[in-house]
């Protein structure tokens, strides 16, 4: 059972390894959207977006459900939006550290 959850964990954790597919979800965490609303925000094209969002469907971190001629996607689980947060509140801390470190070499 371990090794189960330490594969959906790796499998879980190489969706979220891209810049935009990070972005993406931060994106949606704010709500659902199409691809046009997507590319609009991120200023990218409609198949660097599209690719993207294959990944995170493919990888069941988004949904899509078909509304007339659009696809509207949300995330699959509430989440995720809270693990985002963790992520930032880690890299704030990382920061505070660094900060922290080079005000100590600055007073030497």
């Amino acid at each position: 059972m371990n090794y189960e959850i330490q594969q959906f964990k790796t499998e879980f954790f190489k969706a979220l390894a891209h810049p935009m597919r990070i972005r993406i979800l931060e994106l949606l965490s704010e709500g659902e959207k199409n691809v046009n609303e997507l590319q609009a925000i991120l200023g990218s094209e409609g198949s660097a977006v599209s690719q993207q969002l294959a990944v995170l469907r493919a990888k069941n971190v988004v949904v899509s459900v078909k509304e007339g001629t659009s696809v509207i996607y949300s995330l699959r689980d509430p989440l995720i939006k809270d693990l985002l947060a963790v992520a930032r509140q880690i890299f704030d801390n990382h920061l505070v550290n660094a900060i922290s470190l080079l005000e100590g070499m600055r007073g030497d």
